[in-house]
């Protein structure tokens, strides 16, 4: 799974994205996606291979990826395999992007319904050299309704050599007549643990190395997107040495660390807001966005949350499980109802955050707020004053 110096550069000599020269090339290389790959294996083996599947989930869980290797297991030279090499002429051409019988359309650019007459057009010519002809179509929820009724037609009796294979985001936006005829698989969110997995692989193969925390930070920023934690990790990469490291990584997010957080919520628990003020401050002249600190107290929180309520560390979504104690004997002295009215505080902050040009000034508001409550009766009036005041200015 490792990348050569030559393969970092393409056959024109230009440099190759990290995330393209790691892309996985068969079944095995998925990471997150096991039920998808033993489902898609089993209809090889078994011979019930649809016309027409749809792959939907989140960017970069590897939906596109699973349709290159989809095409090669039924494209391969020998017939089809739930087990494709990627060492002969067609599978390298796959994934490449420039095999002339597997055709990858962009929904997005190619969205109206000349261009699936086009496609229709040429359905029905067969396979230059392979079994199938296999139409890959990527954000297909962006085709027009005319697009999608054109391509209706051919869904409905497809030549035996045609395979189609739609990769969304967004299926609520395909039409129930699509699909209906279309094998559905949802990618999951990739989790972080086999993202930092992935990662740390990817480091020593580009002969670097790194520290546990670092590759953590980046897998939660990426949200269980695989290719973005793999664009992230490449930006960093640009300027670490030869050795990540978590304050590289923060820099580069532009984040706080768990430490900083900690004590903003610690200033926070004792109500202190000068000492909140200062933390808020300090992470600001570090290079720290005021709403991207705020999105970071809220994630805090979250994980404090669940803490409260005798999660291991292994719940942790957002914080290193490093602070698990931490956050035990913080929620212990906050209490569980304070710390889910002040959630909600911090949530609908976020909010008017979202809609400001003064987001210092709204979340230092707010934890001022926060440490001059008397009670947890007030923390839970003033959120339902800001949903209200959220409210009456969307309205408005």
């Amino acid at each position: 799974m490792g990348s050569s110096a030559r393969e970092q550069e393409s056959d024109n000599g230009s440099y190759v994205v990290v995330a393209r020269r790691y892309r996985p090339r068969d079944f095995d290389q998925l990471v997150g996606q096991d039920h998808v790959a033993k489902a898609l294996q089993g209809a090889i083996e078994t011979s019930r291979v649809g016309h027409a599947y749809l792959f939907t989930g989140a960017r970069g869980v590897g939906k596109t990826s699973t349709a290159r290797i989809f095409a090669k297991a039924l494209n391969h030279p020998e017939g089809p395999t739930a087990n494709p090499d990627s060492d002969s002429d067609i599978a390298q051409a796959i994934d490449s992007g420039e095999d002339v019988d597997v055709i990858e359309i962009d929904g997005a650019s190619n969205r109206g319904i000349d261009e699936i007459r086009s496609l229709r057009a040429n359905v029905g010519v067969r396979p230059s050299r392979s079994r199938y002809k296999i139409y890959i179509i990527d954000e297909v929820h962006m085709l027009t309704g005319a697009a999608f009724n054109a391509l209706l037609k051919t869904l409905e009796e497809p030549p035996e050599h045609v395979k189609f294979i739609f990769c969304t985001t967004d299926p609520e936006k395909i039409p129930i007549t699509v699909l209906s005829r279309c094998q559905r698989f949802d990618f999951a969110p990739v989790e972080s643990s086999k993202i930092v997995g992935r990662l740390r692989e990817i480091v020593e193969s580009e002969n670097n190395t790194a520290e546990d925390e670092a590759l953590e930070l980046l897998a939660r920023r990426a949200a269980g997107s695989m290719r973005d934690s793999q664009s992230l990790l490449e930006q960093v990469l640009s300027f670490s040495d030869g050795h990540l490291t978590a304050d590289q990584v923060h820099v580069m997010l532009g984040t706080a660390d768990d430490q900083r957080l900690h004590k903003l919520a610690q200033a926070l628990q004792a109500r202190d807001a000068a000492a909140a003020i200062k933390q808020v401050d300090e992470a600001v002249a570090a290079g720290v966005d005021a709403g991207r600190l705020a999105e970071q107290m809220l994630g805090y929180l979250r994980d404090l949350m669940t803490v409260s309520v005798g999660c291991d560390a292994k719940m942790m979504r957002y914080a290193a499980a490093s602070m698990h104690g931490s956050l035990v004997e913080l929620g212990q002295q906050w209490g569980l109802q304070t710390v889910l009215a002040i959630v909600g505080l911090v949530d609908e902050t976020l909010v008017r955050i979202r809609h400001s040009v003064h987001s210092r000034v709204l979340l230092e508001s707010t934890l001022i707020q926060i440490c001059h409550l008397p009670d947890l009766q007030a923390i839970v009036d003033l959120t339902s004053a800001a949903k209200d005041a959220g409210g009456e200015k969307k309205t408005s």
